[in-house]
């Protein structure tokens, strides 16, 4: 069991307050306002620790690593114009992970979705 820290809880209380699925330099753009003293690699080591342990998402974007701290199965959506990042909860999920799981005979573990597509603001410009 890895142990909690006082940077770790930083960390993580800094992606739940941006709740807009930040990527690594938000959370340490929010941390360093706060705490000039916390580097950019505890950051990183950090958010993947917190991944790694379950108590973060880490979202693979377009190009991006992004982080969700809600847990529960829902999917994504990324602007490729703006790169607003975007909650979808939508029924079927967890058809679609039995479905996966019955045709491949495989276990799920984790599944990343991310649909892309154009904003209803991008659209407008």
């Amino acid at each position: 069991m890895k142990r909690e820290t006082i940077q770790k809880t930083i960390v993580f209380d800094a992606v739940k307050e941006l709740a807009n699925h930040p990527t690594a330099d938000d959370v340490y753009a929010s941390v360093h306002k706060r705490h000039p003293n916390i580097s950019r690699a505890t950051i990183y080591r950090n958010l993947n620790s917190l991944a790694e342990e379950g108590k973060l998402l880490k979202i693979i974007g377009n190009g991006v690593d992004r982080y969700d701290h809600q847990l529960h199965e829902h999917v994504h959506i990324e602007c490729v114009q703006c790169k607003q990042f975007e909650d979808m909860n939508i029924e079927g999920v967890e058809a679609l992970n039995q479905r996966v799981e019955k045709e491949s005979g495989y276990q799920l573990i984790k599944r990343d979705m991310v649909f892309m597509g154009i904003c209803p603001d991008c659209l407008k410009k």
